[in-house]
């Protein structure tokens, strides 16, 4: 059995997950910080397409996004790592995020797509605002969610 403090630490710990949403795919991220949980957001979304276990991180690409809302910023956030994969044939699984008074500015690495080794389950064509939702939690951590177009 869990003790209060381990519990709480076990729940501030960064992770990402996925959820149902008809026929498309939530991602949801959870971070100690804003940045974090927008890091988790991205695997999730990385977990979509293939494990993201299986994509080393050996090419390093800079992404720039702007948004006073902090909503609306994830789902770009997101929609400029589909339009980076898609552009460049790559798929990332590390990712360093630094949010500042609306203004995004991170690095995602990855390597070109292999499809054999890789073998991607689906293509995501983009981030949607359906059950788009930033916001900090009653435990400190931070959760970014939103359902993503397969």
């Amino acid at each position: 059995m869990l003790t209060e403090t381990a519990a709480r630490s076990r729940a501030l710990q960064a992770h990402w997950e996925h959820f149902n949403h008809e026929a498309d795919m939530g991602v949801r991220g959870v971070g100690e910080t804003l940045a974090g949980a927008f890091e988790q957001a991205a695997l999730a979304m990385t977990a979509i397409i293939v494990e993201p276990a299986q994509v080393r991180p050996e090419e390093q690409v800079d992404i720039h996004c702007e948004c006073p809302d902090r909503e609306l910023l994830l789902a770009d956030w997101l929609n400029a790592l589909v339009y980076e994969m898609a552009c460049r044939n790559m798929l990332f699984s590390r990712f360093e995020v630094e949010i500042d008074d609306g203004h995004l500015h991170a690095r995602a690495w990855g390597e070109p797509v292999n499809r054999q080794r890789h073998q991607p389950v689906v293509e995501v064509k983009g981030a949607t605002y359906t059950a788009l939702r930033v916001n900090q939690q009653e435990d400190g951590s931070w959760l970014a969610q939103c359902v993503v177009d397969v």
